[in-house]
């Protein structure tokens, strides 16, 4: 009898990361991660400029890897983190937000789900839960479907739902929310002063409506909450990460830890310690995507950190089943992968036209 296939990888270790990297063609080294148990990719537009040779390298990516893997990229409409022709240009979140349909929001998800499965991708890094509180928040602006916490949750469901059943696994971002904070993570650490009480009335409500939904993924915020961990940012927290969003919401998906070499988090800690403080936060997946030269030591920390007892292994375990399930839920073989004319097809420029001449 055969020996059925396994999608367990050869090294845990590698399967607690989500590495992005430079450049159009699929560098050996992470060739070989992908081989030896790398269990996701993080695609940029730096990553391909054609169609075609995104799907050439989405499809290296799988061979490299010979079982399912991960392979995320930011498609949330809009301007700033949307992916450009041939893609369709789909109306932003808060664009959506303000239409407030659940079914135009569920049926641009579909339709955005269906050119990433086109090109090779599984997940989108969407949708975007965060409230648009401050106005002049540069994380917020234009990306948020609004400040009203029930109808982001209602967007969120929605856009969650379109992806989903696009073939395509959704990522709620960035848990627990960056509320009314004005620092760009990407520069520095933003702090928000909120107590848990206003979470629960205000950021938490989208989050909790995704979870019931069963969103499958959840990207953390580095944002500083004060009032709930005055010592660790939301991405390094146990309190955000295991007491909030593990056990008070009830998540059983998988938890990314945003880019740990952002400036919220680098400035004040080396990838290796990052990486090892958010796994053992809670976080199932570490992502580090624009240093590659951080790449090796983190991996290398959290081998060591494994090998002198710093991880629950229990907890490691239950990881790495949670990863296991999202890589195998990634690949949906029901659904065949739509041709490349499906990218900025005449449907679904219509679908972009329609919504926007509603805001009119």
């Amino acid at each position: 009898m055969d020996t059925p296939p396994t999608t367990r990888p050869h090294d845990s270790v590698l399967a607690r990361f989500m590495l992005g990297f430079v450049g159009d063609a699929l560098p050996a080294p992470l060739a070989e991660y992908l081989a030896q148990g790398l269990a996701g990719i993080v695609l940029y537009q730096r990553n391909f400029t054609s169609a075609e040779g995104l799907l050439e390298l989405t499809t290296a990516i799988r061979q490299a890897a010979g079982r399912p893997v991960l392979i995320g990229i930011d498609q949330e409409g809009g301007t700033r983190f949307a992916l450009r022709a041939p893609f369709t240009a789909w109306p932003s979140a808060a664009e959506l937000g303000k239409l407030g349909s659940e079914e135009y929001v569920a049926q641009v998800a579909g339709a955005m789900a269906t050119e990433l499965r086109a090109v090779g991708c599984n997940v989108n890094f969407a949708p975007m839960l965060d409230l648009h509180v401050n106005p002049e928040s540069p994380v917020t602006k234009d990306r948020s479907f609004g400040s009203d916490p029930q109808l982001v949750a209602r967007m969120g469901a929605a856009f969650d739902r379109g992806l989903r059943s696009g073939g395509v696994l959704s990522c709620a971002k960035h848990f627990p929310g960056h509320g009314d904070a004005a620092i760009d993570p990407h520069l520095d650490l933003p702090v928000f002063a909120g107590t848990m009480d206003r979470m629960e009335r205000a950021e938490l409500v989208p989050f909790a409506a995704a979870v019931s939904a069963g969103v499958p993924l959840v990207m953390t915020a580095h944002i500083l909450l004060p009032q709930i961990d005055p010592e660790n940012p939301a991405s390094l927290s146990r309190v955000i990460l295991d007491d909030v969003l593990r056990h008070r919401l009830r998540f059983d998906g998988v938890i990314l830890a945003d880019d740990l070499g952002m400036g919220a988090i680098a400035k004040k800690y080396g990838a290796g310690e990052a990486a090892i403080r958010t796994l053992q936060a809670g976080t199932d997946m570490a992502m580090l995507c624009h240093d590659w030269s951080a790449v090796a030591p983190a991996i290398a920390a959290v081998r060591r950190g494994r090998e002198e007892g710093k991880f629950d292994e229990v907890e490691w375990q239950d990881s790495l089943k949670r990863i296991e399930r999202a890589c195998l839920q990634s690949e949906m073989k029901y659904l065949p992968r739509p041709p490349l004319e499906t990218l900025g097809c005449q449907e679904h420029r219509a679908l972009a036209k329609k919504v926007r001449d509603q805001l009119r």
